[in-house]
């Protein structure tokens, strides 16, 4: 992000994107409770933008379906993200990312737990403390230069 200075993942693998999601009757009708399922958080985040790269985190393959678990009666949202390489600096960006995305999206009855994918970041511990830590966000998010970085990444410019 600082200006002209060498990606730190200048040529990353691209995935296929996942189909778009059909809609049921259920889906429209307000009156039916409809739990909010694995594939709905999925299709909140597949669609953030990479901070680095002018793609989405799907296509990155940073989040996946399988990594999202959703119980709605325990109002709990995990997931789990992949950095692109083991030393992204990138990496607490990108979680603050999902995590304001599901902030700003789900009903306040939620827990939302981001995580990296164990095993995949050198500083995996460090994240997931300040991504757990609700003071460390709250205070994150009072930064205004990277509250804009956040905006940028959650802006649909890429689809």
């Amino acid at each position: 992000m600082s200006g002209g200075s060498q990606l730190e993942n200048a040529n990353p693998v691209v995935f296929q994107r996942t189909g778009e999601r059909l809609q049921t009757a259920n889906d429209e009708d307000e009156d039916i409770h409809d739990p909010i399922d694995d594939r709905e958080i999925f299709d909140m985040i597949r669609s953030i933008n990479d901070p680095e790269h002018p793609l989405s985190l799907e296509e990155l393959n940073v989040v996946e379906q399988v990594r999202v678990k959703v119980n709605d009666a325990e109002n709990m949202v995990d997931i789990e993200f992949t950095p692109t390489i083991p030393h992204c600096s990138m990496a607490t960006l990108i979680g603050l990312s999902i995590k304001v995305k599901l902030l700003r999206s789900l009903p306040e009855r939620f827990k939302i737990d981001v995580q990296i994918t164990p095993g995949t970041h050198a500083s995996e511990e460090a994240v997931n403390k300040q991504l757990a830590d609700k003071e460390r966000v709250a205070a994150a998010l009072e930064n205004s230069s990277l509250l804009e970085v956040v905006n940028q990444c959650l802006s649909n410019k890429s689809g």
